[in-house]
Parts: C-alpha cells; structure tokens; sequence
C-alpha cells in the first residue's frame, strides 16, 4: 500500500520543481513570477509555452503526474484541457499557465507582470 499523504513544501520549492518538469518537456521561455504581494489568492506564476497542442497536453500530462507523485497534491481546478490553447492549472499557492505560442504572445501575460522580477529556477 503506498502512502498518499501529502508533503508540505513552500510555494517556491513547488514553483521551481513545476519549472523543471516543464522543461524535461520541452517547454519554452518557462518563467516563475512572484505575484503574491499582488494578488491574494496565489504565490507564483509558472508560465510557459509550447509549440503546439500536443505539447501543451504532454507539459499538462507532466506537470499533473509529477506533482501527485512528489507531492501527493492534485490541483484545485484546471482549466483549458480540453482545446489545449492555453491549460492553467490552480495549485492554491502555485498557477501554472502553458501557452501554446501564439495563445502566450497574444494574451501577454508577462507584460500585465512587467514590474516583477522572475524568480530564477535553472
């Protein structure tokens, strides 16, 4: 029997290990964004982007199994599964945004964060 309990770590530890399973997958231009002291409900922005669909689920696929297996968190809610144009994926303390291109150059998400300075991970 495996032990499902989860395991506490910050925000920051999630945040960066989100990063790094991102880009095993390949995913582009990864950044994490300290938003809380903007924003109330999350910690960091994970945001990413991918080349197409496929991707975009494989980074989703990834991001969600790694994280339960580490972890033993689910997300609160995802949304953006289904068209895989842009997946946000709402851990509470985390949101991880994955982009296909041309989603993530249209909304410019980074540019609404312009003022923050990315937190590194690599």
């Amino acid at each position: 029997m495996t032990d499902t309990t989860p395991i506490e770590i910050s925000s920051l530890e999630l945040a960066t290990f989100i990063a790094r399973v991102i880009d095993d997958k390949k995913g582009e231009e990864t950044i994490i964004l300290p938003v809380g002291d903007l924003l109330a409900v999350t910690e960091y922005f994970v945001v990413t982007s991918a080349s197409n669909g496929r991707l975009v689920r494989a980074i989703t696929d990834a991001v969600l199994g790694s994280v339960r297996e580490a972890t033993g968190r689910g997300p609160l809610r995802s949304e953006g599964t289904r068209e895989q144009q842009w997946v946000l994926i709402d851990y509470g303390d985390v949101v991880v945004h994955v982009f296909v291109d041309e989603m993530r150059r249209f909304y410019e998400i980074e540019r609404l964060y312009k003022d923050l300075t990315p937190t590194p991970w690599a």
